[in-house]
């Protein structure tokens, strides 16, 4: 167990880890207090996974193994799937010729350092890696024709290396761009930010602000309205569901959850921390502290039970300084008329206890929907991809997703090439208590 102590009045923000070196003063103190206890890392055996803890009706088994580090993954219209490794630097291409349920082909069809983000539209497949964004054409037997680099300058990565990229409803680019610490002010205004860009990487813009570390992102299929699952900072507070819109600010680093303050920092120009949470959007639900959100996808299937379309799933990756620990599960987030309503576990059971310790065979990272309908979610530390289908499928075919047209304007906030604004929206005053810190996860 590690204490921390901090200040509302302290100048240094907390750190991925705790250091002794971070001394405070001795008034305004807030003890938060934290775990650095990692889960054992398990096998994951066909047994194992047959006890897993998924809804009637369910099933879970493996689609591909042997991939050391899966990572995100995004399914072409043929029903090829492909998955990104950030420690090898690659893209897989993964095919189930037979129709079995089970990964025939694998193959490497692009190599660059760093790979994580991918995205595909159409016939075209979009990549990034910590500061590139690429673009490729996607051939007919899957392989990747030559990466074209549209985007060479992102930001330094430095703690969160993950960048992940979307293309929206309107045909535009959309980046996650980390930011490079647990809690600072950032010199480059585009860290901790989701960028927009043209699909030649071009006119590139920021969309939102204060975004710690949103990796998973995705629209409602019939509102249109962009969902962002954010980490926040380690040591305070809950994993975060926003609603992601053009020129707002989500409040990193300075406030947290419905507008509680950092007590490690103040924000820059004698600004308050209430006029910070005023002008800050508010998450519209709240998760487990610590459970890693990662790769998020709306669901428009026709595999699983009608009542789960129009809903998101989300890879939970797992804490790494809770105890208990959180995550390590996927997760449902239920919508109702097209507002969300709760996050609940949908596949548990990666984590074990065995000989009094906890142990993991899971960290789920990747969520993609296949061609048929299934969910496949990639396990980025044992190198396995898993596939989870419902016994009966669905009973009709799911509708073709209803996409809101492109806003007329752009209003999104120029990157500093083109000049760098903040344009916010008022809201009520936020009461704040300062006394009463949470817990956070890190970003993996």
């Amino acid at each position: 167990m590690i204490r921390i102590f901090v200040t509302t009045a302290a100048t240094c923000a907390l750190g991925a880890l705790p250091a002794a070196a971070q001394q405070t003063a001795q008034s305004d103190e807030v003890e938060i207090v934290g775990h650095v206890a990692p889960p054992t890392p398990l096998e994951p055996t066909d047994q194992r996974i047959g006890e897993l803890q998924l809804p009637d009706g369910f099933d879970i088994r493996k689609f591909a193994e042997g991939l050391i580090n899966p990572r995100m993954l995004a399914v072409a219209d043929d029903g090829t799937v492909y998955v990104t490794r950030r420690s090898v630097g690659d893209v897989v291409m993964l095919r189930d010729e037979d129709g079995d349920g089970t990964a025939d082909v694998q193959q490497t069809v692009a190599s660059r350092p760093n790979m994580h983000g991918i995205a595909i539209d159409e016939q075209r497949m979009y990549l990034v890696t910590i500061q590139d964004v690429y673009r490729t054409e996607i051939q007919a037997d899957g392989t990747l024709g030559p990466l074209e680099r549209i985007i060479d300058d992102l930001p330094d990565a430095e703690q969160h290396p993950n960048r992940k990229v979307a293309v929206g409803p309107d045909g535009m680019l959309y980046i996650s761009v980390d930011s490079t610490c647990n809690a600072c002010g950032e010199e480059n205004p585009e860290n901790a930010t989701l960028l927009r860009a043209e699909p030649d990487g071009s006119a590139r813009t920021i969309f939102a602000t204060g975004l710690r570390n949103t990796i998973g992102f995705d629209w409602h299929p019939e509102t249109g309205e962009l969902y962002g699952l954010d980490h926040g900072i380690d040591w305070l507070g809950d994993q975060e569901l926003n609603v992601l819109q053009q020129v707002r600010k989500y409040g990193w680093p300075y406030v947290y959850d419905d507008g509680k303050p950092n007590p490690a920092d103040e924000p820059p120009g004698g600004i308050s921390m209430e006029e910070w949470a005023r002008t800050s959007e508010e998450p519209v639900l709240m998760y487990t502290p610590h459970a890693a959100p990662m790769q998020m996808a709306f669901y428009q299937g026709g595999q699983l039970p009608a009542e789960y379309r129009g809903d998101a799933f989300a890879a939970m990756r797992g804490s790494w300084n809770r105890k208990p620990p959180s995550g390590y599960e996927v997760v449902r987030i239920r919508f109702q008329d097209g507002e969300p309503q709760a996050i609940e576990p949908f596949v548990t059971g990666f984590l074990v206890e065995q000989d009094g310790e906890v142990g993991q065979f899971a960290r789920p990272a990747g969520l993609a929907v296949a061609a048929d309908g299934a969910l496949l979610v990639s396990d980025d530390s044992n190198g396995v991809i898993h596939r989870i289908s419902h016994a009966d499928g669905a009973e009709e075919d799911a509708p073709d997703a209803a996409m809101p047209p492109p806003p007329a304007a752009d209003t999104s906030v120029p990157s500093p090439r083109y000049g760098f604004r903040i344009r916010a929206r008022q809201r009520p005053l936020i009461r704040i208590n300062a006394a009463t810190p949470g817990e956070r996860s890190l970003g993996p």
